[in-house]
């Protein structure tokens, strides 16, 4: 390889682990590599040298994302900088697409080799980037199974390597496998995302939910927090209510596995939790400028991506208005006592790891990787 350096871009938690099971892929195979540019804990673990750190400029919505765009500006001016100082072989640009589209035409103007990997979701809204990214991207590397096809139709290079949560997600047995009648207290669990943005508009009303529902059924609450969450949010939310709350960051699998229903934000995580089989109610909210806009462009008819990949609705979503604490709580009796509904979930999400592709979808993504590495 020569000693070439690759730059690594990933602007959120769920790129950052996937960026960093890439890089320690690569150097494994290349133990010369060199990666820098912008990640969180997990690629700076691996060996990333940090531009800057992902959770600066980590949030969810249009509107929301005003509130860190000079960081942003900065971030990518430091970005460039040091491709200009180290000049990159190639980069390799995890999801985040209103960054890092921009960044891919800075860097081919640089003639560096843009590997694109975690798809931005252009097959559901603004799909006009797609003719960015077929200008701009030598190579998308996608892990969803219904994008390779989306992509060639619009003349760009695509490569399926498998979702790489089919690895990091272990099958642990469920708290309804057991043999005896289930029995309260239900064990529910909190996922309320994993940017600060996602906490201050989701953590309330699951909260709130949480005490509708303790009114119905005995119930004992485990909210499991995203690396890139400060404790400090967390508890400051905390604070407001008179709630029991096992606040947990590690084992996320086996407390997942452990409980009876999950109430999950909508994005990478509701993936993990129906690999792990657990029942699930997927809620979301973004502020109202960015709930409107996303209403006019978004053509989707699912927004969790357990049922876009198994295309249909096998687990409920409830969003915006929707997600009121009231429905919440209301969904999650209902479903607590009908065993017959939290079957057929399970039936559904079962077939869910067969169709994110077979293990060593890191492996498969690295080797590619190195291929434009290598390149004269």
């Amino acid at each position: 390889m020569g000693g070439k350096d690759l730059l690594i871009v990933a602007g959120e938690a769920s790129g950052d682990l996937h960026g960093a099971r890439l890089l320690e892929e690569l150097r494994q195979i290349e133990p010369r590599a060199a990666a820098f540019g912008l990640g969180g804990d997990e690629l700076q673990q691996a060996g990333l040298d940090p531009v800057a750190h992902s959770s600066e400029i980590s949030v969810v919505g249009i509107t929301e994302a005003l509130g860190v765009l000079r960081r942003a500006r900065e971030i990518f001016s430091l970005l460039l900088q040091e491709v200009d100082r180290r000049k990159p072989a190639a980069a390799v640009l995890i999801d985040s697409p209103d960054f890092n589209l921009r960044l891919a035409k800075a860097l081919k103007k640089r003639g560096v080799d843009v590997v694109y990997y975690i798809s931005p979701q252009v097959w559901a809204w603004r799909r006009g980037r797609v003719k960015s990214i077929a200008r701009w991207v030598d190579e998308m590397l996608v892990i969803l199974p219904f994008e390779v096809d989306f992509y060639r139709r619009h003349g760009v290079e695509a490569v399926d390597v498998g979702h790489p949560l089919v690895d990091e997600v272990p099958s642990l047995p469920q708290v309804w496998d057991r043999e005896e009648p289930v029995r309260e207290p239900f064990q529910v669990a909190l996922l309320p995302g994993s940017r600060s943005s996602e906490i201050k508009a989701i953590l309330r009303t699951l909260l709130r939910a949480a005490e509708e529902l303790a009114r119905e059924v005995s119930v004992r609450l485990v909210l499991i927090k995203a690396p890139t969450i400060e404790r400090e949010q967390i508890d400051q939310v905390l604070s407001e209510f008179d709630l029991d709350v096992d606040v947990v960051s590690k084992d996320r699998f086996e407390h997942i596995a452990a409980s009876h229903l999950v109430l999950c934000a909508s994005g990478t995580a509701t993936l993990e939790v129906g690999l792990l089989g657990t029942p699930m109610i997927v809620v979301y909210r973004v502020g109202v400028g960015s709930a409107f806009i996303g209403r006019l462009i978004i053509r989707l008819p699912h927004v969790s991506l357990v049922n876009l990949v198994l295309g249909r609705e096998a687990v409920p979503e409830l969003l915006q208005d929707d997600a009121s604490p009231e429905a919440i709580a209301s969904l999650a009796s209902s479903l607590l006592g009908d065993p017959k509904k939290i079957r057929m979930m399970r039936n559904a999400l079962s077939e869910l790891r067969g169709m994110l592709g077979e293990s060593g979808a890191s492996r498969r993504a690295a080797k590619q990787v190195l291929v434009h590495l290598e390149e004269e």
